[in-house]
């Protein structure tokens, strides 16, 4: 393997890749030169990912298992499904997508993540975790009549997630013949790893081995007790060498740990399991950021990168981000009450608990990714009065919606949500999109729901909903917003009651609902329109929006959510059950996903900027 020190800023020269525009090309290459394409590979990825910015550990750790695939492997005819699909760029880069790989996450560029829209190569569309299985798993159903093979390869961390062992027990039941790869990038490979194992590893995925386990089986069918004894026997030998018997003991053939960066030795055991009947469970263990001497000493902060930015960008100052107001806001919320408890799922760096679980690590829960466990966790926590806070994506949050109704609101429990990336989200795309929140939480009976327009309402509104009694959730969005000044004093501000931002005599109301604050600002300018900050989605300031609407020929509300059901829809039931006369206009998220660029232009392509909005509204108004 090559090892670069660090990424490169000028394209590298790639022979080997640069034969390869389809999965077929590679085939018939030699061992020597299948190691020179992976060379190849991660280069031509570093060089991109540099210019484009985007995921880069996970990709790094499977550029030979990602070759070895497509070298044994018949796609599109077989399917080979990624989980997540941070893993998938050098998957991109191998199926006629390498030349294009340099505008991954930009507008009219390639998905973030696979997408059968792009690819006939990519089988299932991903982008949140613990997929790969189940999709995989009804691919293999579906084709059980046909020669068509199926592989799913699942990284650690999402095989935390329940959704994937599920899976897993069911495809021990129904015996589908597909092959589960576990790319294990939590640890290097060590001597009593890599040596040992792989040899007994080539055993198991033998076809002797195969052959005599299967005869064996057959001839002591008959002897319970004698067959119970050799796969007792037989559990154990593994055992003693692969923490597999887990798997096992769920129906599938459990092989490995070997070496995922050794294309030869992932050549003989794979293309032994290709041909094997019923569930096959491979075990490979790769370095995160292999091949980038800076992403294997820094897993973590080389998992995803921004674009290669010149020294003079880097040094230019910038507000906080939302999620380092919040960081700092539940470190002080927690220094005043010890009974607050951080929880997240598998989002400690992302969500700015940070300082947090090394001021108060005794107070912290990472319960990796297991949403559901997390809310359901904070509600036990709050019926033994603690007051616990569920720092999440509002994207993730959508998987533990039962979780939410059910053990959090029903039972009216003291829980808070630190909502983040909340509305668009920029390059990550729609299956990261925080759209729908406003939406679903606004049904819930006993929910609040606060929108801060800054980062000083973030911190008052946190501190508001902590202390209130009952379910509350904050939403706020990726980055930073109008860098205002905070006061550090954990301040409350009434639940429920909006602000005005400014009163004109004039015909025109606008309701602003979150950090589009700026931007509404703007537009009240040059309409000459009342504005206020509604701070609360639910419960609606109706006394407010009652006081200023009178003779308004128009009320515009303005949110970065979905316009179904979020909250402009809640002032549209206020004005249908108050008979209000004037016209409601909703500015929001339209009903429909928005592809991946940057935040600021899915602002505008929805129309949600200054020119968006003041066309939408003079449409209405003409």
């Amino acid at each position: 393997m090559k090892i670069f020190s660090e990424i490169p800023t000028t394209k590298p020269k790639t022979p080997v890749l640069d034969k390869v525009n389809v999965p077929s090309d590679i085939k018939n290459l030699t061992s020597v030169e299948l190691n020179a394409l992976a060379d190849d590979v991660r280069a031509h990825m570093l060089f991109s990912v540099g210019q484009s910015g985007g995921h880069l550990g996970g990709g790094l750790g499977v550029v030979e298992l990602t070759v070895v695939l497509h070298y044994l492997y018949n796609a599109p005819d077989d399917k080979i499904v990624w989980d997540v699909g941070h893993q998938a760029y050098p998957h991109k880069i191998l199926t006629g997508r390498k030349n294009t790989l340099i505008s991954i996450r930009q507008k009219n560029g390639l998905a973030p993540f696979p997408s059968r829209e792009e690819s006939p190569y990519d089988a299932f569309g991903v982008g949140h975790s613990s997929t790969s299985i189940s999709a995989a798993l009804g691919m293999a159903i579906a084709n059980k009549n046909s020669d068509k093979k199926v592989v799913a390869v699942i990284g650690d961390g999402a095989m935390t997630a329940g959704m994937a062992f599920e899976a897993l027990s069911h495809a021990g039941h129904v015996k589908p013949n597909m092959l589960i790869i576990l790319n294990d990038n939590d640890m290097s490979i060590s001597e009593n790893v890599g040596g040992l194992n792989n040899y007994f590893s080539r055993i198991w995925a033998s076809k002797v081995y195969k052959g005599i386990r299967k005869s064996g089986k057959g001839f002591l069918e008959n002897l319970p007790q004698a067959h119970h004894i050799a796969r007792k026997v037989e559990t154990q030998m593994k055992a003693m060498v692969a923490p597999g018997s887990i798997f096992e003991e769920l129906g599938l053939n459990y092989i490995g740990p070997i070496d995922g960066h050794d294309i030869n030795e992932l050549i003989k055991v794979v293309g032994n399991l290709k041909d094997f009947e019923g569930p096959q469970f491979l075990h490979v263990i790769t370095k995160k950021g292999a091949g980038l001497d800076p992403a294997e000493a820094d897993r973590i902060g080389f998992h995803a990168i921004g674009k290669i930015k010149p020294l003079d960008s880097i040094n230019q100052k910038s507000g906080p981000k939302f999620q380092d107001v919040f960081g700092q806001w539940i470190v002080d919320m927690a220094t005043q009450d010890e009974d607050l408890i951080a929880i997240t799922p598998a989002m400690r760096e992302g969500s700015g608990l940070v300082k947090f679980s090394k001021e108060f690590p005794e107070r912290f829960y990472d319960v990796a990714i297991a949403e559901q466990h997390a809310v359901t966790l904070a509600a036990g926590m709050a019926c033994e009065q603690k007051k616990p806070v569920v720092a999440i994506y509002s994207t993730f949050l959508q998987r533990a919606y039962d979780q939410l109704i059910h053990d959090v609101a029903l039972q009216n429990l003291n829980v808070l949500f630190a909502i983040d990336r909340a509305g668009l989200v920029g390059e990550d795309g729609p299956t990261h999109s925080g759209n729908y929140d406003l939406t679903y939480l606004r049904c819930i009976p006993n929910m609040i729901i606060a929108v801060p327009a800054d980062e000083n309402e973030a911190r008052m509104l946190l501190t508001t909903s902590f202390k209130h009694n009952g379910p509350a959730a904050v939403r706020y969005p990726r980055g930073g917003g109008i860098n205002a000044n905070i006061n550090l004093e954990l301040k409350s501000v009434e639940v429920g009651k909006g602000r005005v931002m400014n009163s004109v005599d004039s015909d025109l109301l606008i309701l602003n609902f979150g950090t589009l604050i700026a931007t509404s600002i703007e537009v009240a300018k040059e309409l000459d329109a009342t504005l206020l900050d509604m701070r609360f989605v639910k419960p609606l300031d109706k006394d407010l929006i009652n006081k200023h609407s009178k003779g308004k020929k128009a009320i515009i509300t303005i949110e970065d959510g979905a316009i179904s059901g979020g909250a402009g829809s809640a002032v549209n039931e206020w004005a249908q059950e108050n008979k209000i006369s004037a016209q409601i206009v909703i500015c929001g998220i339209p009903d429909e996903f928005i592809d991946h660029s940057s935040r600021e232009e899915m602002i505008e392509a929805v129309g949600l900027d200054k020119e968006g909005i003041l066309a939408k509204v003079k449409d209405y108004l003409s």
